[in-house]
């Protein structure tokens, strides 16, 4: 049994470690704070979470796999929502989007001063055409 245990802890590590520098190179080599951030939350997530799982596992203790396993939903939960809190900061203070950037759904939208969305007016349906009738 303990084989198997082993087994499984050494792939969740190879695979965790590959994600993990996955997160680091796209860090590195991606254009813009917003694209790195993504990359990072992403990857980083799921690479640490499986190290801790394996970590856990590995362990032979029920205690430390719990809490191995409790620190992997603390970072699913926390990372997306300190990636938004730190993509706003960033487009608060200021900073540009890479060239490349297609669409920008707040630009025209955001109040620099107050931080808040403008009030949006719904798109505009299509008016049908007249019926004809012929009476």
């Amino acid at each position: 049994m303990t084989l198997v245990v082993d087994m499984v802890c050494g792939v969740l590590i190879l695979i965790g470690s590959i994600f993990a520098l996955g997160a680091a190179v796209g860090v590195v080599r991606m254009p813009d704070v917003y694209i790195r951030m993504h990359a990072a939350t992403k990857a980083g997530t799921l690479g640490s979470g499986l190290i801790l799982l394996a970590v856990g596992l590995s362990s032979g203790d029920f205690g430390v796999l719990v809490r191995a396993l409790a620190a992997v939903v603390f970072l699913i939960i926390t990372a997306p929502v300190a990636a938004h809190l730190l993509g706003r900061a960033a487009y608060i203070s200021g900073v540009k989007t890479w060239e490349g950037t297609v669409l920008d759904e707040l630009e025209g939208r955001y109040d620099p001063f107050t931080h808040e969305l403008a009030a949006t007016q719904p798109p505009e349906q299509p008016r049908a055409a007249p019926e004809h009738r012929d009476d």
